[in-house]
């Protein structure tokens, strides 16, 4: 039977008893009821027990998990293991309905103190902060510890590492385990967890950072991944990306998802350019039913599918990834995404447009407005790219220094400049040589070039409204269901801090 009162347990530690007292009755008031306590975190971790009591006093319907790692373990407590378990038996005697004892010191302290053991339930934990080593032998040395919990955490260094730990669960359902990855790259496990059948995963508090790389906030893990009803048979979807902590694109699957009443998630996926095989392997173990690509991605996922599009196959690129009968499957979502909101605000054939860029985004675009009809002009840094893709497409190269007696219809702008988190970014230093300007970048809502834009009186369009566009025809491949279109731009719009804006 699983002791833990709840799914998600939010780590606290923090150097003053006062700070820590604050943010465990600040997450009970939020209805959190599983807290741990980090005694190591404490400048005097002797004070950890009375904080405990007095917690509890106020709060007896909560849980708390005392841990007192020490240095060896990448802990805080200077003290030797003998300090280290009377803490411990402390922290039991406070009320703490768990102790978490590293598995360094249970195996130098050969048999634990009675009243450790038998007043409370015992976690033996093991952590690796640098990589995933083979999970099995790691495994049986924790089992030969009694214990009424086994925790095993390592950090994914690649996609595949948050598989190998995950599946330790199904691998041993009659073993109580906790078990995920730490770190960005790891983050997916700690949603999936529970899932897999991990007795619960960890959270940060609401104020305050976390105790371990990759911990989000609790509410974040349930409101928006809604850890507590992913289950087996939960269908899995993603971003690919690097980076990936600035897409917005969970907030708003994941509304979507919520607002269709589908039992999926929607995670992001951290993949370096040289291990996108390897994600293909986790997502096909976990398995993985759909997913977004972005930068850097788009060209170098094609290699990776079973059946590509053909406008995808001219473009070069793909954005969105699915799997049908066993056969994954791709699409550029991006192409007609750019084409309808210009649509709105120009007749696209003959129309001169300027694009800025020539990478995934940018091929998208410059074969979605030719096949429209439209005079494409390609200007930017990578010439030989500029050069290839204006010939594939059918449209004329510029250089930069061109562009001054030159004026367009419109400007599509598609690279990175200007993207969070550096916003200071922007292709033209002044004049903007069109009316309207698109700027393919939705984070932040208004950039620089379409801040300029706007103060020369030309009409703009956001990259939120294409990437609105993509987005809905992505949950839409995926699901066979109509997007919820306005859900998700109230997402979008929250996730980017601007609720009110536009």
């Amino acid at each position: 039977m699983n002791w833990a009162p709840g799914t998600v347990c939010v780590a606290l530690g923090f150097s003053e008893t006062r700070d820590l007292l604050e943010a465990a009755r600040r997450e009970a008031d939020g209805g959190e009821t599983f807290l741990e306590f980090r005694l190591d975190c404490l400048r005097r971790p002797e004070e950890g027990p009375r904080a405990i009591r007095a917690f509890l006093k106020e709060y007896p319907e909560c849980a708390v998990l005392a841990t007192c790692r020490r240095r060896p373990s990448r802990g805080r407590f200077g003290g030797d293991i003998e300090e280290q378990l009377r803490l411990l038996e402390a922290a039991v005697e406070a009320g703490a309905r768990a102790v978490d004892l590293e598995i360094e010191s249970a195996e130098k302290a050969g048999v634990l103190p009675e009243t450790l053991t038998r007043g409370a339930k015992l976690v033996i934990s093991y952590h690796d902060f640098t990589r995933t080593p083979a999970v099995e032998p790691l495994l049986r040395r924790l089992l030969r510890q009694p214990a009424d919990t086994h925790k095993l955490v390592t950090t994914a260094r690649k996609p595949s590492d948050i598989h190998r730990v995950l599946a330790a669960c199904r691998a041993h359902p009659r073993d109580r385990l906790v078990a995920f990855t730490m770190g960005e790259s790891g983050f997916p496990s700690r949603v999936l967890a529970p899932a897999f059948g991990s007795q619960y995963t960890y959270a940060a508090p609401a104020a305050g950072e976390g105790t371990a790389p990759g911990q989000v906030e609790a509410k974040t893990l349930r409101r928006q991944y809604r850890v507590d009803k992913v289950g087996r048979s939960s269908k899995i979807y993603g971003i690919i990306a690097h980076p990936v902590g600035h897409s917005i694109s969970p907030a708003v699957h994941n509304r979507a998802f919520q607002a269709r009443r589908l039992d999926a998630v929607y995670l992001p996926f951290l993949v370096a350019p040289a291990q996108v095989g390897d994600f293909m392997q986790l997502a096909g173990r976990l398995p993985v039913a759909g997913f977004s690509v972005t930068m850097p991605h788009k060209q170098r996922i094609l290699r990776h599918l079973d059946h590509v599009d053909p406008l995808a196959r001219r473009i070069g690129a793909v954005n969105t990834v699915w799997r049908k009968a066993g056969k994954w499957r791709g699409l550029n979502a991006d192409a007609p995404a750019v084409a309808a909101p210009l649509a709105r605000h120009l007749r696209l054939a003959k129309s001169s447009i300027l694009l800025v860029g020539s990478g995934g985004a940018a091929r998208a675009a410059a074969f979605a407005l030719t096949d429209a009809g439209a005079r494409v002009s390609i200007v930017g840094i990578e010439l030989n790219q500029v050069r290839g893709l204006a010939r594939a497409c059918g449209a004329a190269m510029l250089l930069e220094e061109q562009l001054g007696k030159l004026h367009f219809d419109a400007v599509v702008h598609a690279t990175p400049l200007g993207m969070h988190p550096r916003v200071q970014g922007c292709y033209f230093r002044d004049r903007i040589p069109a009316d309207v300007v698109l700027d393919m970048v939705y984070n932040p809502l208004e950039t620089l070039l379409l801040r300029r834009a706007r103060a020369q009186g030309k009409t703009v369009i956001p990259g939120l409204q294409m990437f609105l566009e993509q987005a809905a025809r992505q949950f839409e491949t995926w699901t066979g269901e109509s997007a919820p279109r306005a859900v998700m731009e109230r997402a979008a719009r929250e996730a980017l801090g601007c609720a009110g804006a536009g």
